[in-house]
């Protein structure tokens, strides 16, 4: 079962290109955007901080 995706995956990172392709990443493997994604700014590290939801289309149709 290791290898089995979860239903659900929140992704978070700092706001740089890496995170943007491990959302569109998650996207190619069959996920989808779930909810706004969210950011916050760090001003101790002046850093931005995101947030984005992910889940697999089945937990949207109730499987």
């Amino acid at each position: 079962m290791a290898d089995e995706k979860p239903d659900y995956r929140l992704l978070t990172g700092e706001d740089t290109h890496e995170f943007c392709v491990r959302v569109s990443k998650a996207l190619a493997d069959g996920y989808i955007l779930y909810g706004s994604p969210s950011a916050t700014f760090d001003p101790t590290t002046n850093r931005m901080l995101v947030a984005q939801a992910v889940v697999r289309p089945d937990v949207m149709r109730g499987a």
